[in-house]
């Protein structure tokens, strides 16, 4: 009877590998650091934007309120780079800055006229930051 009951707990290990498998391919992005945008609810305007992450480029707007997300990579080599840029139609100026997220989360937080809010209690992890590498747009 016990190689009975050996094979069936066997049999019970590999059977609990197909939901351990499907979490992992279904959730592997919880994994990767993620860099968020917080557009100010006092802001005037939509903000535009371009996340230019290792030449994955996406485009958007940002509300009053809303924000922006992205993912970085979970192990980058020495040509990651992830760049933020961003603008409003009636300002004209362009901001542009460089990222090194950190796992888990990096916050930037932008006030009511769409510059990066540098005070220390604002929340923005402004050691993360610094000027755009590909885009000269000043920040």
């Amino acid at each position: 009877m016990p190689i009975n009951a050996s094979k069936r707990r066997t049999w019970y290990i590999r059977i609990l590998w197909i939901p351990v498998l499907y979490l992992v391919v279904t959730h592997w992005d919880i994994a990767l650091p993620t860099v968020n945008v917080h557009y100010s609810k006092a802001g005037q305007e939509e903000l535009r934007y371009i996340w230019n992450v290792s030449d994955r480029i996406y485009k958007g707007g940002m509300l009053p309120g809303g924000g922006a997300i992205d993912n970085g990579v979970l192990f980058p080599d020495d040509e990651f780079f992830m760049e933020f840029s961003w603008w409003s139609k009636k300002e004209g100026r362009n901001h542009c800055i460089s990222i090194s997220p950190k796992w888990p989360n990096t916050d930037i937080y932008l006030d009511a006229d769409g510059n990066i809010d540098m005070r220390k209690d604002s929340g923005t992890d402004a050691d993360r930051l610094k000027e755009c590498q590909w885009d000269r747009a000043k920040p």
